[in-house]
């Protein structure tokens, strides 16, 4: 599997996960309608369904995908919730990519 796809895989899997969370959130401090959990179930299924695509359900790969969830909920952070990540915020992305990309990206024998 090339890097690109790696990396759309890894961000697809962090919308599912976020979602699936975000969603029961909206019910239990929101207010927002029970109805919500059911796309919740099928978001939080389909994560689990998308780590099944990895290239290797390792502790290596769940390892640098935690690098490319912390980008994508600053995303969200800034797309959905409406707050504009920090300069700091900015400086963890990088720091965390930098790692995830170690991590996965490693020369193996």
């Amino acid at each position: 599997m090339t890097e690109i796809k790696t990396l759309l895989l890894f961000a697809l899997t962090a919308v599912a996960e976020i979602l699936g969370c975000y969603l029961p959130w909206l019910w239990l401090k929101q207010g927002a309608s029970v109805w919500l959990l059911l796309p919740a179930v099928v978001s939080l299924a389909a994560f689990v369904w998308l780590l099944t695509l990895h290239p290797s359900a390792s502790g290596r790969i769940y390892a640098a995908y935690g690098g490319i969830y912390i980008s994508v909920a600053l995303v969200w952070l800034w797309l959905v919730d409406g707050v504009k990540p920090s300069g700091w915020d900015m400086a963890g992305v990088v720091v965390c990519l930098l790692g995830a990309g170690l991590i996965a990206f490693q020369p193996r024998a």
